[in-house]
C-alpha cells in the first residue's frame, strides 16, 4: 500500500458462520463518524431484536484515531475487542461491524467465543468491498504525437492511472496521480519530452480505483 493511502470499506457487506448451532452473523458499514457508527448499531440490534447479542466494533480516522468495542453482555474482551483487534490487524479504517449472536445452547468458552467473533469479522468483511483510497491530484498531459510513447512508457513504470486519452490535432492524457508521486512525475515528464509537454494540476482529492474507474469521495 502506497503511503498516504488507507485501506476503507466502500461497501458493507454480511458474513456468517456457526459455531456448536451458535449463529454469528456479521454486519460491515462504511463510517465516517461516532454518530453514523451508533446508528448503525442501533439499527442491527432492532433488525435483530430477537437474538442473544448484538456485540460492536468501530475504527474511524486515517491513524486509528477513534476506536470503540463493546461485548453486549459476553463475558468481558471474548467479543467486542477481538472484533476491534481484526479491523486493526487488517488495518481498515472508518468502518463499524456488528456481530450478532443467536445462542445455539453450548457454551463455547472464552477462547472459542475470541475465535467465533475474529471469524464473523473475517467473514463480512470477505463480502465487503474494501478499497485502498489515496489523496491525489488529477493530472492533464498536453502533448504532440512525438512524445506519445515515451509519455505512456512514463506513466506505466509509475502505475499512474490514466482516466482519458483524447486525440485531436495532439494528445491530452487525463491521469490520476497519487500526492507522493506528483512532485517526481513532473519532473520525469518534462525531462522525458525535453520540456514539452504542458502539464495543468487540478485540486488535491481523496479517490480510489474500483473496476478500472475512479471513485471520489
Amino acid at each position: 500500500m502506497s503511503e498516504g493511502s488507507v485501506k476503507i470499506v466502500y461497501e458493507g457487506g454480511v458474513g456468517e458462520i456457526e459455531e456448536k448451532k451458535s449463529r454469528f452473523i456479521a454486519s460491515v458499514c462504511p463510517v465516517t463518524s461516532e454518530e453514523e457508527a451508533i446508528a448503525f448499531f442501533s439499527k442491527k440490534k432492532k433488525e435483530y431484536w430477537d437474538a442473544r447479542h448484538n456485540c460492536t466494533a468501530f475504527t474511524i480516522g486515517e491513524k486509528h484515531e477513534n476506536t470503540r468495542c463493546n461485548d453486549d453482555g459476553e463475558p468481558s474482551g471474548t467479543a467486542g475487542r477481538p472484533m476491534l483487534d481484526v479491523l486493526l490487524r487488517e488495518d481498515i479504517h472508518n468502518v463499524a461491524v456488528v456481530v450478532t449472536r443467536y445462542f445455539g445452547g453450548t457454551l463455547l468458552g472464552t477462547g472459542g467465543l475470541v475465535r467465533a467473533y475474529q471469524k464473523s469479522v473475517q467473514e463480512g468483511l470477505k463480502n465487503s468491498t474494501i478499497l485502498e483510497r489515496h489523496h491525489g491530484f488529477e493530472l492533464m498531459i498536453h502533448t504532440d504525437y512525438t512524445f506519445l510513447g515515451k509519455i505512456q512508457y512514463i506513466l506505466a513504470q509509475s502505475s499512474i492511472t490514466t482516466l482519458d486519452t483524447i486525440y485531436t490535432d495532439g494528445v491530452s492524457i487525463r491521469t490520476m496521480v497519487p500526492s507522493e508521486q506528483l512532485s517526481a512525475l513532473q519532473k520525469e515528464l518534462v525531462s522525458g519530452t525535453n520540456g514539452q509537454a504542458r502539464l495543468e494540476v487540478g485540486d488535491e482529492v481523496l479517490y480510489a480505483i474500483l473496476d478500472g474507474e475512479v471513485v471520489l469521495f
